[in-house]
């Protein structure tokens, strides 16, 4: 299901015509029985409209809300978005790969940007499949397929000039300002001395800047048939470090695999044949491979801390993630 079902779009809301007449004929659709409109799971206000005589769907993402009040940074956030949208999408395989298309803005409307619906299945859902079934043959089927996705838009996006990995160590900072509540001075001390070996070695500042997703969460990856990957939620763009994204998905299985088995170590076969397939997009797989396992530890420590902030995770939980970012950022 697209979200809750919260009713029928108002035919005098301002919204209605633009959907109806700017949107909808892009897909062939009148919405002759009118617009339905779901609300999503999302933190952002985000809500898929949806052609009542045909089923054809849209989502419309207001940068403008009550979670969001400045009309100006709304309008910055909207403006990135769509352009991120349009340059990840110059990147991609055009017959593996896929990224909603903008469909429409409208600045006015609460700076509201249109895109296609996607369907296919989250890699979310996947990864749980997985486990559940013991399959592990599907799960490394995908991550075969997620690796191609990312590498080519990494590759073809490389600038010439190298990633600035002090901008790294400054989110990773941020990030463990905001754990406060749950770690003590002396602990928040420790790990930010584990950041600073990371920015002293000179193999985490080698690597050229990429166009990153900047959200590789499996919530926003599906899959199709096949190596099909289907991709949305561009807003996080940013260019750095490759590692920013495949880093953050390595982090993403472990933590997928910890709640689920009790045991992190679990995840440790999907992370190795996810980077093995990553690398293999290199001249030299082998080099690439050796490269990217050695920068990982940090990128997947620092997401590990990441995830921990969610307070919809049990205070135990957060807790034993963040012993195990510890334990990976910990340089030997």
């Amino acid at each position: 299901m697209p979200g809750e079902f919260i009713g029928y779009l108002n035919g005098s809301d301002p919204l209605y015509p633009y959907l109806k007449n700017e949107i909808f004929p892009q897909l062939g659709c009148s919405c002759p029985q009118g617009i339905k409109v779901y609300k999503t799971n999302g933190s952002n206000e985000v809500y898929v409209y949806e052609d009542a005589s045909n089923s054809q769907r849209v989502v419309g993402k207001f940068f403008y809300s009550e979670k969001m009040k400045d009309w100006d940074l709304a309008w910055k956030r909207l403006d990135r978005e769509y352009r991120n949208l349009l340059e990840f999408r110059s990147y991609l395989d055009p017959i593996y790969h896929y990224v909603a298309k903008p469909l429409g803005r409208n600045d006015d409307l609460n700076r509201l940007l249109v895109v296609e619906y996607c369907y296919g299945e989250p890699l979310e859902e996947i990864i749980i499949r997985s486990i559940n079934n013991k399959d592990e043959a599907l799960l490394f089927g995908k991550l075969k397929a997620l690796a191609y996705f990312l590498a080519r838009v990494h590759n073809l996006s490389a600038a010439e000039h190298t990633a600035d990995f002090e901008k790294v160590c400054q989110y990773f900072y941020t990030v463990l300002s905001q754990l406060e509540s749950i770690t003590d001075a002396g602990e928040r001390e420790y790990i930010a001395s584990l950041c600073r070996q990371w920015h002293d070695d000179p193999l985490m500042w080698q690597d050229r800047e990429v166009l990153v997703h900047g959200d590789a969460t499996p919530a926003n990856f599906f899959f199709g048939d096949d190596i099909h990957v289907i991709s949305f939620d561009m807003e996080r763009n940013r260019r750095t470090d490759r590692m920013f994204d495949t880093g953050r998905l390595a982090a993403e299985l472990q933590h997928f695999f910890f709640r689920a088995t009790g045991n992190i170590q679990e995840a440790e076969k999907y992370i190795g044949h996810f980077y093995w397939e990553y690398a293999c997009h290199f001249p030299d797989r082998e080099k690439a491979f050796e490269s990217i396992t050695r920068r990982a530890p940090f990128y997947m420590g620092m997401n590990l801390l990441r995830i921990a902030r969610n307070t919809y995770l049990s205070l135990p939980y957060r807790r034993n993630l963040i012993e195990e970012a510890k334990k990976t950022l910990y340089k030997k």
